[in-house]
């Protein structure tokens, strides 16, 4: 895991010194937004899928960064007044608390254009299904639609297969999309690995928006780096609210185990891990 953040690390970085904007000021807050931490978790499951099925790093450098960059996107405007109100993200202000809420807002608008830029430069293998894998992700199918549910169902009352729908599209379409670009890199849209990979980021996306939940009732925030307690103060539906946390934990556990089982047949031990460090993760 640490060789592949270092590596998407650089690539972020060259793509801000090698080209600066006009805008000082946007340049600042795109570059605070993105290269402010974090795990990397996506581009690291972009290299981890690409991988399982024989892709080199360079051919996975390009989609490792556009995910990164439309997930730093989405959490800066996540975090705008407008949206959640957070104040905390990985540990410093949020980007319209350290900046403006203008700016906060153009620099994700920005991050997002740079997301499909660096997917159709270069020689980048498959880059016009990449394309549409990421914007599909990130649209109103995905992520987006998401996050509009999110909103919708702040103050109401949700089962656990409505938070489930939610989630599938807020949390888990960006994930599924980081596994699929993996994939991409190695193999046509249509080979039958690609649903096996499908079939374990479902899962394990589900598992990860869970254990974020648990995180948010029992986190620390020093160590998180978010403010514990938002979700139940925005009176947000969560899964810890819905099924307890002791259910909630081994509901994750049991789609780690799902997605895992999907992977049979594939050299796929980096994959595996991950999702085990996606439901035992302490930060």
């Amino acid at each position: 895991m640490q060789h592949c953040r270092q590596r998407c690390e650089r690539r972020l970085v060259r793509l801000f010194d090698e080209a600066p904007g006009p805008a000082p000021r946007l340049e600042q807050a795109m570059r605070y937004g993105v290269l402010g931490g974090g795990k990397r978790l996506r581009p690291v499951l972009v290299y981890a899928a690409g991988r399982t099925l024989g892709a080199g790093d360079e051919a996975l450098d390009a989609p490792a960064a556009a995910v990164e960059l439309i997930h730093a996107y989405s959490l800066v405007h996540d975090d705008l007044p407008s949206m959640d109100d957070d104040a905390l993200r990985r540990g410093q202000p949020t980007c319209h608390r350290a900046f403006d809420e203008a700016t906060a807002l153009l620099a994700g608008d920005a991050l997002q254009s740079l997301a499909f830029e660096v997917l159709t430069a270069g020689e980048t293998p498959r880059a016009a299904a990449m394309v549409a894998t990421l914007a599909q992700a990130a649209g109103r199918g995905g992520m987006a639609g998401g996050q509009a549910l999110d909103l919708a169902a702040v103050g109401g009352r949700l089962d656990v297969e409505q938070l489930m729908a939610v989630h599938r599209h807020k949390t888990g379409a960006l994930i599924r999309a980081a596994v699929r670009l993996g994939g991409l890199a190695a193999a046509a849209g249509d080979d039958p690995r690609l649903e096996a990979l499908d079939r374990y980021a479902a899962a394990i996306g589900l598992a990860f928006q869970i254990q974020d939940d648990i995180l948010d009732v029992t986190g620390d925030a020093e160590v998180t780096g978010k403010t514990q307690g938002a979700d139940a103060a925005r009176d947000k539906p969560t899964y810890p609210a819905l099924l307890g946390l002791d259910e909630a934990r081994r509901q994750a556990q049991a789609l780690v185990d799902e997605g895992c089982s999907a992977l049979a047949g594939l050299d796929a031990q980096p994959l595996i891990d991950l999702a085990r460090y996606m439901v035992e993760r302490n930060h």
